[in-house]
């Protein structure tokens, strides 16, 4: 028996010694997921382009030359690839130079409002699911009454009040776009509250600030993450149709949405005026939604 017993328990160790470590299952996972690793790599070269956009821009985006307005793109006229690649706008501004720059407003402004908005949203569903009864109450007529309250015209209200740029765009969208992270972190933080572990942590005297952020915080931040995927493209395309309606970013700053509003009268005679930034935008929020549906697949499949 004592034989038998020691051999089995020699299988047993070989069997952990080649069992894959966490790291390499969350490898397998994230090879795996093709929608992961299309947004992941599309989103890389798009934040690589903006980070980069001082050195590989070929021109200031706000330099002006009426000499030069409307110049066509390589494939309709090849002489002009040496000076402006994908042609100039109606002022003779770059335009390969101003879709550059225009990731990078795009990124900036969804990146501060997801940043602004989670941390009013995380905070009231995570005190909320955490703590329940009146506070709960409070905390949902409060969402209640957001969901009540139409983002845009909200935004295009605020912008008329307050004046259009940039800084007024992100504090309208991160002020009013909470919503969908204090739902679902009430949520989860409602389910994690009783689970063993949180209970653990109760008995032994620790403090409700400990337990939120050290026990429950790390176990919903893989959701998360999710929403604020999922709330970065909404913002995004939200300045864009605001920059496009003249209530958002104003010129000459290079948003990809008021480029479009600037194309928009030249889309018969110059629609690549209108197709290369309608095409940044869609590559970059197509990203962002194929990069957080392969994040939830495979945070999901680690869970279960």
């Amino acid at each position: 028996m004592t034989i038998i017993s020691s051999l089995f328990r020699g299988k047993q160790t070989a069997e952990e010694i080649l069992e894959p470590t966490p790291m390499t299952k969350l490898c397998r996972r994230v090879f795996k997921n093709h929608s992961f690793l299309i947004g992941a790599l599309i989103l890389i070269v798009i934040i690589t382009i903006a980070v980069l956009a001082p050195f590989i821009a070929p021109h200031d985006p706000y330099d002006q030359d009426l000499a030069r307005r409307l110049i066509n793109p390589f494939w309709h006229d090849k002489k002009t690839a040496d000076l402006h690649v994908l042609g100039t706008d109606k002022v003779g501004r770059d335009y390969l130079s101003r879709v550059i720059y225009g990731a990078q407003i795009s990124l900036l402004i969804g990146f501060l409002t997801v940043l602004i908005s989670g941390v009013i949203g995380t905070s009231l569903g995570v005190i909320a699911g955490y703590f329940g009864g009146r506070v709960d109450m409070v905390v949902n007529f409060i969402i209640n009454t957001r969901l009540a309250m139409p983002v845009f015209l909200v935004a295009m209200a605020a912008v008329v009040a307050f004046g259009a740029s940039i800084h007024v765009v992100i504090m309208v969208l991160g002020l009013f776009l909470w919503d969908r992270f204090a739902v679902v972190m009430r949520s989860i933080t409602m389910q994690a509250r009783d689970l063993d572990y949180v209970k653990a942590a109760r008995a032994i005297g620790c403090s409700t600030p400990y337990i939120i952020i050290r026990e429950i915080f790390p176990n919903v931040l893989s959701s998360l993450t999710v929403v604020a995927t999922v709330e970065m493209a909404n913002a995004i395309l939200l300045e864009a149709a605001l920059s496009f309606l003249g209530f958002g970013v104003q010129a000459p700053t290079p948003s990809w949405g008021l480029m479009l509003n600037e194309g928009r009268e030249y889309m018969f005679f110059s629609p690549w005026l209108l197709a290369l930034p309608g095409t940044g935008l869609f590559l970059l929020v197509l990203a962002i939604n194929l990069f957080g549906d392969g994040l939830r697949d495979v945070t999901l499949e680690r869970e279960r």
